[in-house]
């Protein structure tokens, strides 16, 4: 530990205890979603626009779903119970996919997924910053993050095994993946304590999406909101970095390995990335990850094969670790402490719209015109992103 260390708090235990039940869903939802792409594509032959809206449409649900369930927690004064709720919902819908005998069960086994999702999103990254001293608020929200997304590289990697074992068989590695989600449930049940309420809370009990309660959230907040939105308009479903080098020739059973490229860079750069918007400038780490993410588009613009591709890959998961934990320390940085689950629920509205308008013009793209011209628009997004940035550097630390 360097001596600017010492004497700052130590991450709680409880937060350790979230990262490892998001390692476990991830796990579970990443041997499904690393192989799903390409089973819709090849075994029931839907467009990629077509992928495009579903993935557009169950990553939307998600983060709108996240607007009332954060909103109920800040009403009820409890986390934990809505967060049960959503990983239990998620774990639910695993063997739908396994059992499914087209694309209907599998769209709507993708959608009730997501609305788990969605509804434990909220409450707990508000469990995170109602257990985390401010110091550390970013060291927190990337720890977590950090274990969230070793669960997103272990699932593929794991799939790519099971793939190989099974023979090319989809659906038992399906099965599999029910396992993991139900711990993921059950180390929540007892791992994880609501944390107490500040004294006097129930008085303040209201609605907190009256216009009197969003009132208080402040400018800088919904600074965050606009950038997080334009980040997504730019970062569109990971769907389509696998069906990119999934064309360039990748044999079905190695596909996984695009997520598992992304994630192992995501997950090891994450926590370091966090302890560093401690000590930076936000928007600075911002308009670093914006770059990364230019570069990516226009490594896969250019080439879906072998090495071009791969470097886009690896950029990408740089990207996300220096700027997710990041969006999600600034809206706890500037939002209400009593209202922080409703301000996560409406930064995830506004970034749920754009996940589907994103993915649906990718797929659109993808189809008229080919895979560089999806990147490319990827690419603009980005700058449009960085031009806000620029504009109103003083918004943010």
């Amino acid at each position: 530990m360097s001596a600017r260390d010492e004497g700052r708090p130590r991450i709680p235990r409880a937060i350790w205890a979230l990262g490892f039940v998001s390692l476990l869903m991830d796990v579970s939802s990443e041997l499904i979603h690393s192989l799903l792409p390409v089973f819709m594509a090849t075994a029931l032959g839907i467009s990629a626009f077509t992928i495009g809206l579903i993935e557009g449409a169950a990553e939307a649900t998600a983060l709108i779903v996240k607007v009332f369930s954060g909103a109920l927690s800040d009403w009820w004064g409890k986390r934990k119970p809505l967060a049960v709720l959503g990983y239990g919902l998620s774990a639910a819908t695993k063997p739908l996919f396994a059992i499914a005998g087209g694309a209907g069960l599998i769209v709507f086994a993708r959608l009730a997924d997501r609305i788990g999702k969605g509804i434990r999103g909220a409450p707990r990254d508000a469990l995170v910053a109602d257990w985390t001293p401010p110091e550390i608020r970013g060291a927190a929200f990337g720890l977590r993050q950090a274990l969230d997304t070793v669960g997103a590289f272990l699932g593929p990697l794991l799939a790519m095994g099971l793939m190989v074992l099974f023979a090319d068989d989809f659906r038992a590695v399906f099965w599999v993946a029910a396992i993991p989600a139900a711990l993921a449930v059950l180390l929540l049940l007892l791992g994880v304590e609501e944390p107490q309420r500040p004294a006097g809370a129930e008085k303040k009990r209201v609605n907190p999406i009256r216009r009197e309660a969003l009132r208080r959230l402040p400018a800088a907040y919904w600074w965050v909101v606009a950038v997080g939105a334009v980040f997504t308009l730019a970062r569109f479903s990971e769907a389509f970095l696998v069906l990119r080098v999934q064309a360039g020739g990748l044999p079905l059973a190695f596909v996984p390995l695009v997520l598992i490229v992304m994630n192992l860079v995501y997950a090891t750069a994450a926590y370091p990335f966090g302890k560093l918007a401690d000590r930076l400038p936000h928007t600075r780490l911002l308009a670093w990850g914006l770059g990364l993410l230019i570069a990516a588009d226009a490594l896969l613009a250019w080439d879906g094969h072998w090495l071009i591709a791969w470097a886009g890959i690896v950029f990408w998961g740089l990207h996300l670790a220096m700027t997710q934990g990041l969006l999600a320390a600034m809206i706890a940085d500037t939002a209400p402490a009593d209202l922080r689950g409703t301000a996560y629920g409406f930064f995830n509205l506004a970034s749920g719209v754009a996940m589907l308008i994103a993915s649906a013009l990718a797929g659109l793209l993808w189809d008229r015109y080919g895979a560089s011209f999806t990147f490319i628009a990827g690419g603009l997004f980005s700058v449009l992103a960085l031009t806000i940035i620029g504009l109103r550097p003083q918004a943010t630390r």
